[in-house]
């Protein structure tokens, strides 16, 4: 029988968030907005400590992996990585989240290679807004993205927008119209606190609750999720091909559903977005004769996951970044 990782909440964890790069060539407001700033000194998990821990995870009943950043198509070996977690026997569904810069081109060579879904970020669909926002003067490119990943044929094809009042608020039409007859998930995720943002944060949040409002009253209507979907409440509406997803995690239980762990690009294993320091796994990451051990390290840790992030509290924790343990 299949080992699960279960925690003290009766939460089961089917799906990890794997971190393979800390960099990101963006600049955008809400995350970098003075760039990537390098704070460490070690060195990215190499394609074969990726191999050993994503192996370990699979027997520790993970089904889906999406490898992130900063921004993960930096790695010259992207496709590679793509390829070799695709691989491995209990992975059902390989997905990856990315910024764009590199979509247009590598769309197709990403999907043969074994990833299944893809999540773009799309802040705005005003150029000068998304402009304003990343700091790169390149929506056309990364619009081209996109439909270069809807032809490619995605399994699914999602699209984030972090939620800021007064800057892309008023998008919302432009979307839906967008989504009208394109098979996309439009997803709208509230911005978050970290250690290094609370002004921002003061300023520019926005309740995704507004927009939910809205989507019950035209008719949408709220899907159940799957065991290892993430945290997004998902919507459908009857006269659109694509469909609405928000994330909202100052929202009442929005844990009580968890079902992710994350392990940084440099081995670290973090029960959380926010609060806590992570558990060094890089030492059992580099001898597959170190699997049995790593398992027990990962499933020892999860006794310690705490039954909320605490950011309706304030909270954050240590995490200074989005890009930092991977969003």
């Amino acid at each position: 029988m299949q080992q699960q990782l279960i925690d003290n909440f009766e939460r089961k964890f089917e799906y990890l968030r794997l971190s393979i790069t800390d960099e990101c060539n963006f600049k955008c407001n809400y995350c970098l907005p003075d760039g990537y700033q390098r704070s460490h000194q070690k060195s990215f998990l190499s394609h074969q400590e990726i191999n050993n821990l994503v192996i370990a995870f699979a027997e520790l009943g993970t089904k889906k992996v999406r490898i992130t950043g900063g921004e993960p198509s930096l790695r010259k070996d992207f496709t590679q990585i793509i390829a070799s977690v695709a691989s491995v026997d209990g992975i059902e569904k390989v997905a990856t989240t990315t910024n764009g810069f590199q979509l247009e081109k590598q769309a197709k060579d990403w999907f043969d290679a074994g990833l299944s879904a893809i999540n773009i970020s799309v802040d705005s669909l005003d150029a000068n807004t998304f402009h304003l926002i990343t700091g790169k003067n390149i929506f056309q490119k990364v619009m081209r993205g996109v439909q270069a990943s809807l032809k490619a044929g995605y399994a699914q094809v999602k699209v984030n927008s972090v939620l800021m009042k007064g800057v892309n608020d008023n998008d919302l039409a432009l979307f839906l119209n967008w989504i009208k007859t394109e098979k996309i998930q439009l997803r709208f995720i509230e911005l978050m606190q970290t250690d290094d943002n609370d002004a921002f944060f003061n300023k520019y949040h926005l309740s995704g609750e507004s927009i939910k409002a809205r989507l019950l009253a035209e008719g949408w209507q709220q899907k159940q999720p799957l065991s290892h979907d993430g945290p997004a409440q998902v919507f459908k509406h009857p006269e659109y091909e694509g469909e609405i997803g928000l994330i909202m995690p100052y929202s009442k239980d929005f844990c009580k559903s968890c079902n992710r762990l994350r392990v940084s690009s440099t081995g670290r294993l973090h029960l959380c977005l926010f609060g806590e320091e992570g558990v060094d796994l890089r030492d059992l990451l580099g001898n597959s004769c170190d699997k049995e051990a790593l398992k027990q390290r990962i499933s020892n840790a999860l006794k310690d996951k705490k039954i909320s992030h605490y950011l309706q509290q304030g909270i954050t924790g240590g995490t200074p970044h989005l890009a930092s343990i991977g969003g």
